[in-house]
């Protein structure tokens, strides 16, 4: 073989050493009749090592390489995977956590409070910046409108009866882009547009049924409170304030008094407007009918058949694709402000005239 080695041309010699199993029986050889081999034969052996040593460092060293280079791709992937993670947990310790010790948790209801609340009671949990909430008292009432309600879709039906255990809160006015910027402003909600209506203390808008939810989340978290988005069924309870009529008034056919209720078409010059400009209904509730559409917590039905009549949200069978808005707005003519009335809406959507509107569960 060495002759071999030694007749291969200058650029292949190396791949011509021994390698293997030959290696190392050459090796075995070597080590036991050195002095009877040839000085050639010695050192072809010789070469074949340190061929075959210089082949291990270096599969070594690429092995440590393919290492380090699989150690920082996992290490770069967990870092990925948890960015959000480790930027949720500053922010929270950064700014939210400060936020809620020093602007909500001192002003949330203990619970001798809680208990000492009265129907139509006022309640905020929070320095400023959060909605106020007025306690709507238990009772019951006939959800939907009457087949011969001037402009019924078959949707709100069948009437049926709904029967309040107990009371609830709901916020006195819609959300406000105040309150909501608020929430942006510690990384709780995401930044949304108000489409050149003005912020302040106007409804915000152009927020999705799953950004209502964070904001619910959001403040629940701060207060440690039971908050929530309302029931279509607890909205139109609100909403009507004892009346059966297609307003929160008993006069049912009666448009006169809506424009002291409400914006909508005929006098919001299309836009919306701040809340609590118009006057409260029965319950001491703002903007019920008009300003901006609210999300509320159930999915779409196309009728009121076998709906829960507990008040509670009604979620099974769904078309989860669609929520519930409630109330009319700016948009709207009198009709479209009904008390009855229910729209679907794209959950995922962003409209100039939907927002959304606080229900707070009160322990006994």
């Amino acid at each position: 073989m060495r002759r071999a080695w030694q007749a291969t041309p200058h650029g292949s010699k190396n791949e011509a050493l021994l390698m293997g199993l030959p290696l190392a029986q050459a090796q075995s050889w070597l080590a036991k009749r050195a002095e009877d081999m040839p000085r050639p034969d010695r050192e072809f052996i010789a070469l074949s090592i340190e061929r075959e040593r210089k082949a291990r460092v270096l599969a070594r060293r690429v092995r440590a390489l393919v290492y380090v280079l699989l150690v920082g791709i996992i290490a770069g992937l967990v870092g990925w995977i948890n960015q959000g993670y480790v930027k949720e947990q500053l922010t929270w310790y950064a700014t939210m956590r400060p936020y809620m010790l020093g602007q909500v948790r001192p002003f949330v209801l203990t619970a001798e409070q809680e208990r000492a609340l009265v129907s139509g009671a006022s309640f905020h949990e929070c320095a400023k910046d959060c909605p106020e909430m007025i306690v709507v008292p238990d009772g019951e009432f006939m959800m939907g409108s009457p087949k011969e309600e001037n402009g019924r879709s078959d949707s709100e039906g069948p009437q049926h009866g709904v029967v309040f255990a107990k009371p609830f809160a709901v916020s006195k006015f819609e959300v406000t882009f105040e309150q909501w910027d608020a929430c942006v402003e510690v990384g709780g909600c995401p930044p949304v547009s108000d489409t050149g209506m003005g912020r302040g203390t106007k409804p915000v808008i152009n927020v999705t049924w799953a950004d209502a939810q964070k904001y619910v989340a959001w403040f629940s978290q701060m207060t440690d409170k039971p908050y929530r988005l309302l029931s279509e069924a607890e909205w139109e309870y609100a909403a009507r304030a004892g009346s059966s009529g297609r307003f929160s008034y008993e006069a049912s056919d009666d448009e006169a008094q809506l424009d002291q209720l409400a914006w909508y078409r005929a006098n919001s010059k299309d836009r919306t407007h701040p809340v609590g400009e118009k006057k409260p209904n029965a319950f001491g509730l703002y903007d019920m009918h008009g300003n901006v559409r609210e999300w509320v917590e159930d999915p779409w039905h196309d009728s009121y058949q076998d709906a829960p009549t507990d008040g509670s949200p009604w979620v099974k069978d769904g078309d989860a694709s669609g929520h519930v808005v409630r109330g009319g707005s700016w948009y709207f003519d009198p009709q479209g402000l009904r008390a009855a009335r229910r729209d679907r809406y794209a959950s995922d959507g962003r409209v100039d005239d939907i927002g959304f509107r606080l229900a707070r569960t009160l322990n006994p």
